[in-house]
């Protein structure tokens, strides 16, 4: 009776070997991309460039520069909302460079065949 499943001579074929050197090769390159994504700066802006804030890849605030006139003692609410408007935005744009690093990273993965 044949046996069945396993590989010929119990050893691992060639597609099997090319597959994992691919996926050691994508991981070397994910974990590159993610350090040099971490160490990069994104600034968004609102109220017109009266609030500006910065953030890195690892979503963290760097820098929050406020115009003079996005200081009022009268409408705090208003400078409040600023703040949060453009941290928001800064972090979508790492969160975009993010997504579009892993989209470049897996990107060969539709020709992959098991």
């Amino acid at each position: 009776m044949a046996k069945r499943g396993g590989f010929p001579s119990g050893g691992v074929p060639g597609n099997m070997n090319n597959l994992m050197k691919q996926a050691q090769r994508m991981q070397r390159q994910m974990e590159e991309g993610q350090k040099e994504l971490e160490t990069r700066e994104f600034t968004a802006a609102a109220g017109g460039g009266a609030v500006e804030v910065t953030v890195n890849g690892r979503k963290e605030i760097l820098r929050i520069k406020l115009s003079e006139e996005a200081v009022d003692p009268e409408d705090i609410e208003m400078l409040q909302d600023l703040i949060v408007a453009a941290a928001n935005e800064a972090l979508k744009k790492a969160e975009e460079a993010s997504a579009e690093m892993m989209g470049r990273m897996t990107g060969g993965l539709g020709g992959l065949t098991f």
